[in-house]
């Protein structure tokens, strides 16, 4: 029930009806973060709300997160590259917040593995659960790695392969 009513204190009934929720979908958790916007957590995606536009993001294409205590910085991988950073204003806010964002993210991979890639560096394929219950695979590298060269690609699609067939998707 707290964390009910932190949310409403956090969202006006306006920023409810921007957030255009999907039928099934709801509000779990809600923060204003240092710079005034709004971060909102809910069943299928992560929500960024500015005073004039909001961004909607499906967990899917969400990689992963980290938490600084120190600072109260929530810094979040996106699967096409790149991470952005989001400064809470308190400690409270940032734990919960951050607690739910991992369950989510984490409820969207079914099945993950790394492929050890020439030179050291990794790629990983997951198989995920996108916003309609379906599941698809995802191949996400690491900076620098060029998933089109011959012999990285033969390695990618043979876990992918693997990954997919053990899920009974078609190969």
């Amino acid at each position: 029930m707290a964390g009910f009513l932190s949310t409403r204190a956090v969202l006006t009934d306006d920023d409810r009806r921007r957030l255009d929720l999907r039928r099934g979908d709801r509000v779990l958790v809600a923060a204003t973060l240092a710079d005034g916007r709004r971060l909102v957590a809910t069943r299928l995606a992560l929500h960024g709300l500015r005073d004039d536009a909001v961004v909607r993001t499906p967990w899917a294409d969400v990689d992963r997160g980290s938490l600084d205590p120190e600072t109260r910085t929530l810094t979040v991988r996106w699967v096409w590259g790149g991470s952005e950073a989001f400064v809470f204003g308190s400690d409270r806010p940032s734990v919960r917040f951050t607690q739910t964002f991992r369950e989510r993210v984490q409820s969207s991979v079914v099945h993950a593995t790394s492929v050890p890639l020439p030179g050291g560096a990794q790629a990983r394929v997951a198989l995920r659960r996108d916003e309609d219950g379906e599941l698809f695979t995802q191949v996400v590298a690491d900076d620098g790695v060029d998933l089109a060269r011959p012999e990285v690609a033969a390695l990618v699609d043979a876990a992918e392969s693997d990954l997919r067939g053990s899920a009974g998707l078609p190969v």
